[in-house]
């Protein structure tokens, strides 16, 4: 980590959570983080929530970095101007809203101001980088750098290349999301979902399938995960799991693959989300956390999350 401010700049596209989060994520190794948005009272706002949240994580011990709160507020600074903003950055984070048509629009302008060797990412969770990046000048030097939320408390960061996306960009996304402190992973090439929702996605069709077919509640589904998988997957993947739990990851394929494929077959098709079972599914998560609460329970979450990124640092 480092322990002094640095001079390269690294400017945020959108000043919402995630955007913050990352500002919080690059100050903390003395990054100068320039935080852009559309109007002067957003960035305004953006700046004080910003502290505030810096200062609330040194007092309660969960700071990240070597940097105090006030040595990191004292990195970013605001602005409404996206040319000032992205002038002269090493590595730009676009956190604007999920449509494609804002993307579009945005890339378009900062591909005039931007020069030969910044990085451009996108914190989208939807759209593959060519979607918005095709028609670019700079379109080589564009990727998707994909966090989980909260991305200050979850590491992982999933950077995806378009075609034409310079492979020295890509590296270098991937050298400043570890100097950070996250964890990135990096896909060979782009695919719909990346990796972290399609086996998200995996996940919530199997355990729709079972509410829906009344084989477990939805208390009972979120059990089988925080009790059981969950507990292993905090360390290990599944594929690792698996060769740990026989002699090696063939003697696994050996033993398990035939029934593996078996109960796979009767899966189903993909569900869709709607209806009776929608219906269902709210009104038992409703009852296990109303929707006044919401704000309380993901508080609890993040500090969860922090708990056992500790947990797992000190082990």
């Amino acid at each position: 980590m480092a322990t002094k401010m640095k001079k390269e700049k690294v400017a945020i596209i959108g000043s919402g959570l995630i955007g913050r989060s990352w500002a919080m994520l690059f100050a903390g190794v003395g990054y100068q983080v320039t935080i852009y948005d559309i109007i002067p009272d957003i960035v305004s706002k953006a700046l004080v929530e910003t502290e505030r949240e810096l200062n609330k994580l040194e007092k309660e011990g969960l700071l990240r970095g070597a940097l105090t709160a006030a040595e990191q507020f004292a990195c970013i600074s605001g602005t409404d101007n996206l040319k000032a903003a992205i002038t002269g950055a090493l590595y730009v984070q676009e956190c604007v809203p999920e449509r494609l048509d804002i993307k579009k629009k945005l890339y378009g302008e900062v591909d005039g101001f931007v020069g030969p060797d910044t990085i451009l990412a996108s914190s989208t969770s939807t759209f593959m980088p060519s979607l918005f990046s095709e028609d670019l000048k700079h379109r080589s030097q564009v990727l998707v750098a994909h966090p989980v939320n909260p991305p200050y408390y979850v590491p992982l960061v999933e950077i995806v290349p378009a075609p034409w996306t310079k492979p020295e960009f890509t590296a270098k996304a991937r050298e400043l999301m570890t100097e950070i402190g996250q964890k990135p992973v990096t896909l060979s090439r782009q695919i719909e979902g990346f990796a972290l929702n399609r086996i998200q996605y995996a996940i919530l069709n199997e355990t729709w399938r079972l509410v829906s077919d009344g084989i477990l509640s939805v208390k009972d589904i979120d059990v089988v995960m925080s009790e059981g998988l969950g507990m292993r997957y905090a360390f290990l993947g599944p594929l690792e799991t698996a060769h740990l739990n026989a002699e090696g990851m063939l003697n696994y394929c050996e033993r398990y693959s035939n029934t593996i494929y078996a109960v796979s077959e009767t899966m189903g098709a993909t569900p869709r989300m709607e209806g009776k079972v929608a219906e269902q599914v709210a009104k038992e998560l409703e009852e296990m956390v109303p929707i006044e609460k919401l704000p309380e329970r993901r508080a609890w979450r993040d500090a969860c999350l922090t708990k056992l990124a500790q947990l797992k640092k000190n082990i």
